[in-house]
């Protein structure tokens, strides 16, 4: 790790003479300038060398790993980003269809499925149901297969799609990726990552009445726990429907 040469306490010291005490002078330092799963990663590098320097090579480590005690920072992931008025129509008026015929549906398809990049990368032809209006997927992020409704306009962007390949979208995460980064600044769109699209998604079949489990099977997510920060949508609802109800 070249990060170490930057610690040059802790990249110096014999590795029988490491102390927890590094360990946590090195979290407290890296985590000014680092996000907390950047610090985690390392400390788990660290903690695997020194593992390998132990079983592997010989090295004596008295009082055992030294970085296995160490609390590793709270990671939190969650984004709340939402599209704002204007946003999306903004992205779908600055795609260059000429230069990325597939962008504008492959956003569409984010927006009306919730599912991931690499999820709508993934989808073969052979997979899509037009009539049950469905599409498979065998593999997943969360390593269990799952079964993806399809709206009609989810339906209508997949038969407007060419089929000259085996995947309905023959393009890689890379190239995504830039290809998003250049019409968000095109667009003018601020602090938008694809991702973010998925969380809309999932917003919005929240707020269409969808109950959780429902979610769930459409969005993948492996926990109900995971869906529960979009309960304050259902929430917010159940009190506007309270508000209107008139009581005798």
């Amino acid at each position: 790790m070249s990060v170490l040469r930057k610690y040059s306490k802790l990249a110096n010291r014999k590795v029988n003479k490491l102390r927890s005490a590094d360990f946590v002078h090195y979290r407290d330092q890296r985590i000014k300038s680092m996000k907390a799963a950047t610090v985690v990663r390392e400390l788990g590098w660290l903690q695997h060398a020194l593992d390998v320097a132990c079983e592997d090579w010989g090295q004596n480590l008295p009082q055992g790993n030294p970085v296995k005690p160490v609390r590793r920072p709270k990671i939190d992931n969650r984004r709340e980003r939402r599209l704002q008025e204007g946003e999306w129509q903004a992205l779908l008026g600055a795609v260059n269809q000429a230069r990325s015929p597939f962008m504008k549906p492959l956003l569409t398809l984010a927006l009306e499925t919730g599912m991931r990049r690499g999820e709508l990368l993934s989808i073969q032809w052979r997979h899509v149901g037009i009539e049950r209006r469905t599409v498979f997927l065998p593999q997943t992020k969360n390593g269990r297969a799952r079964t993806v409704p399809l709206s009609p306009n989810a339906v209508a962007v997949l038969m407007g799609l060419p089929r000259g390949e085996d995947r309905c979208f023959p393009l890689s995460g890379n190239s995504v990726r830039l290809a998003f980064e250049r019409l968000r600044q095109r667009a003018g769109v601020v602090d938008l990552t694809f991702h973010d699209i998925r969380h809309e998604a999932v917003s919005r079949f929240v707020e269409s009445g969808l109950s959780l489990v429902q979610v769930q099977m459409i969005s993948g997510h492996r926990d109900l726990r995971m869906l529960m920060r979009y309960t304050h949508l259902q929430a917010d609802d159940i009190v506007a429907k309270l508000a209107a109800v008139e009581h005798v």
